[in-house]
């Protein structure tokens, strides 16, 4: 029943129309107390009439379904231009850029090396080989826990800010209808009344650097992990190299030793721009680190002819330059980084060793285990002899490269999963599964009807040699077909890391590289070639596997789906 009309007092709130009329009530005629009624009432009063939507009702996202139906959710709104749509892409896009950005300045520095000679190449090749694998063992652990944790603690300091600014909204609101109805004395009520109409009800929230413990922990991590790099290169290059083929007396020791040197000493460099950029992974942010990458390989490529020819340093000149680029990135990813949080710890105990160091160790298990595989299926393959091995790299490294285009989605699916988990969004986080696996298939079906045309046609760029292509061709399939098995596997990884189901992610891992390393060697002795890239696809299809196990029968972070 509304009050008289004498009693009620009218305040332009949003829309016009009789709808939008807003009056107040008298709470209690002797405390001469009012409140607002209108349309925020009629708003409050709805939201009364709603269904249950408690924390139980929430967990499960809403409406219940089998856990299985997560993958086929809205399948056809895969490609939907809506809100999340729009988050994936941004973070996946440039994060699949800046992983293409370093292959590409790598094969220019192959250019440059292979002017000075085929020994200098073939030592370079060596040296890169070593410097890469031991980065990869700390650099994929700290990295995934990295961007995980901090979309969390950002989320929820996020959160935290927003709580604020609705409690200073609120009293502002209050404020603002205590000055409507009783107004100071003198003022008219014109003037009371256009209160509502001013920007009062904003909260001015001075932008600040946050403090979010799991940077600094990272950062402290990654540059000592990279020190550790560089004295365990300096002080054992020349055994490693033998260890990988490179014998005292041969031409290649030399150069070898001289790159692997140099280069180690970048290692501080590299680890902490990586951990920088999983910080960045962790705030959605791939664009800072696609540009930082691109400034990094563009001084590289600029550096290499000028040591290289112009100063006559060779090998070295090229070790040089990259190291100057890499330090390059790591500064402006560490300027860009201190704009927006506090690098430093309030203290020493805010630091979070313990929780990096059981989940890193955790990943480092799973590389272990993945790096057992790929290099054990390598290895059976050079002792099928120098043709079928060099036909078997060309077709692996193309099967791996196209990872990076999924690792893009992986990379938006771990953000924004993780930040959703934080805030318990459960909806958010099966909406965000569901549209990154949507994708991911379709991206792996595109790969494979392209690396199928331009496979058979690009081989004829990598070698001429008859054998190797006939070995090729006989790889081609296992190559495009798999693809779609491949981006989903890939994806699934950065669905577990965004979860924080690191643990599952590394038992997992080692149960598919304990099968995978037997299906290896049995099926090599029996196929040869064949029977190598079937055990690799066995080997991708219990990858994809687990993480459709993890996910379908609701266990671990995902239980919510069973409701």
């Amino acid at each position: 029943m509304h009050p008289p009309t004498h009693m009620r007092a009218r305040a332009p709130i949003g829309n016009s129309g009789p709808d939008s009329l807003s009056y107040f009530i008298p709470l209690h005629p002797l405390l001469g107390v009012w409140t607002m009624h209108g349309e925020r009432e009629r708003e409050r009063e709805s939201l009364l009439l709603l269904p249950d939507r408690s924390a139980g009702a929430m967990e499960g996202g809403g409406e219940h379904h089998h856990p299985l139906s997560v993958f086929l959710r809205d399948a056809r709104l895969a490609f939907r231009w809506d809100e999340l749509g729009q988050e994936i892409m941004r973070i996946a896009v440039p994060g699949a850029l800046a992983l293409m950005a370093d292959p590409v300045a790598s094969l220019v520095d192959t250019a440059f090396i292979g002017h000075i000679g085929p020994v200098e190449l073939g030592a370079v090749g060596v040296s890169i080989a070593v410097f890469n694998q031991v980065s990869r063992i700390a650099v994929f652990p700290l990295v995934s826990v990295t961007t995980s944790f901090v979309a969390e603690e950002d989320a929820m300091s996020n959160g935290r800010d927003n709580d604020k600014i609705h409690q200073q909204n609120e009293r502002n609101v209050s404020v603002s209808e205590m000055d409507e109805l009783i107004p100071p004395e003198g003022a008219s009520a014109s003037t009371s009344i256009s209160s509502f109409e001013t920007d009062s009800c904003e909260v001015s929230v001075e932008q600040k650097r946050k403090n979010i413990p799991s940077v600094s922990t990272a950062l402290l991590l990654g540059g000592v992990l990279g020190l550790l790099e560089t004295l365990l290169l300096v002080l054992s290059a020349k055994p490693i190299l033998g260890y990988m083929g490179v014998k005292p007396d041969s031409a290649m020791m030399k150069p070898a030793l001289q790159y692997l040197v140099l280069r180690s000493l970048g290692a501080p460099a590299v680890l902490l721009s990586l951990a920088i950029q999983g910080v960045f992974r962790g705030f959605k942010d791939t664009k800072t680190p696609l540009y930082a990458t691109v400034a990094g390989d563009a001084i590289n490529i600029v550096l290499d002819p000028i040591f290289m020819f112009v100063f006559q340093y060779g090998v070295s000149g090229a070790a040089i330059a990259h190291v100057i680029s890499q330090y390059f990135i790591a500064s402006i990813l560490l300027w860009r980084l201190r704009l927006h949080v506090d690098l430093l710890p309030p203290s020493f105990k805010h630091l979070q060793f313990g929780r990096f160091l059981k989940n890193g160790f955790l990943l480092l298990a799973r590389v272990i285990a993945a790096t057992c595989c790929v290099t054990l299926s390598a290895s059976m393959a050079a002792r099928l002899g120098s043709t079928p091995m060099a036909a078997f790299q060309i077709c692996l490294q193309t099967w791996l490269a196209c990872s990076l285009l999924a690792d893009g989605l992986a990379f938006a699916g771990q953000a924004i999963l993780a930040s959703a988990f934080a805030r318990k969004d459960y909806p958010k986080a099966t909406a965000t599964a569901s549209r990154i696996l949507q994708l991911a298939l379709v991206l792996g079906l595109l790969l494979s009807i392209l690396l199928g045309v331009g496979l058979r046609i690009g081989s004829r760029l990598f070698t001429s040699d008859q054998g190797v292509l006939h070995h090729i061709y006989i790889g081609i399939p296992f190559v495009c077909l798999t693809q779609p098995i491949n981006a989903l596997a890939f994806v699934f990884d950065g669905i577990n890391y965004g979860a924080s189901d690191f643990g599952y992610a590394a038992y997992s891992m080692v149960l598919v590289a304990v099968v995978s390393i037997i299906c290896i060697l049995t099926l090599e002795s029996y196929g040869g070639f064949i029977g190598i890239w079937i055990a690799l696809v066995i080997y991708m299809s219990l990858r994809m596997f687990a993480g459709f196990w993890r996910i379908g029968t609701a266990q671990g972070p995902w239980a919510y789906l069973r409701g």
